[in-house]
């Protein structure tokens, strides 16, 4: 399965009244920390690739933690990647499977999301910190449908006054880490 996503920055309140007019549903609001890592035989910023344990809060108390591979971007019309996910009963001990295979915490992406979805996408608004304020409009397709599911997110887009054509396609972590060097030079 692939995740077909388009990300954008943007201006939340906005967003929010257009969600509203389109007659979005809110679904969740959640804390996310995303710590990536580094393999120790291959370099996943050279192949394109992401591993990382997600602990996501909700405004309820819930926790949960999930595992994720996200392969390469397969496509320049989107971030379009193939992604595993699933959910672990033990973040520490997550942790300590992929230290004890070598693998090493890269970095760290902290962000409040709330989730929405219209007509079967899935719209995020996204605060990350460190970075600022984003909007994400995704869908799972299997591979033959990611044509047309990239097509309806940017069609709900353009609905929402957004233009795909703005999009960014670097990660967070990708944009967290570009942040970094460039306060360093």
């Amino acid at each position: 399965m692939y995740e077909v996503e388009i990300k954008l920055r943007a201006d939340h309140d906005r967003l929010r009244e257009r969600l509203d007019a389109l007659g979005a549903t809110q679904t969740a609001s959640v804390q996310q920390i995303d710590t990536y890592y580094d393999a120790p035989h291959r370099s996943f910023a050279d192949t394109d690739e992401a591993l990382r344990i997600r602990r996501e809060t909700t405004t309820e108390g819930e926790e949960t933690t999930k595992l994720t591979y996200k392969g390469p971007l397969i496509e320049v019309e989107s971030k379009t990647r193939e992604e595993h996910e699933t959910r672990v009963g033990d973040d520490d001990a997550a942790a300590g499977v992929l230290d004890g295979l070598g693998f090493e915490p890269a970095a760290t992406v902290d962000k409040e999301r709330a989730y929405h979805e219209v007509e079967g996408y899935t719209v995020v608004l996204d605060n990350v910190a460190e970075l600022g304020t984003f909007v994400e409009i995704e869908q799972e397709a299997p591979e033959d449908e990611i044509d047309a599911v990239r097509e309806g997110a940017v069609e709900i887009l353009d609905r929402l006054g957004l233009d795909a054509d703005e999009q960014i396609r670097t990660s967070y972590l990708g944009l967290l880490l570009d942040a970094e060097t460039t306060d360093q030079e």
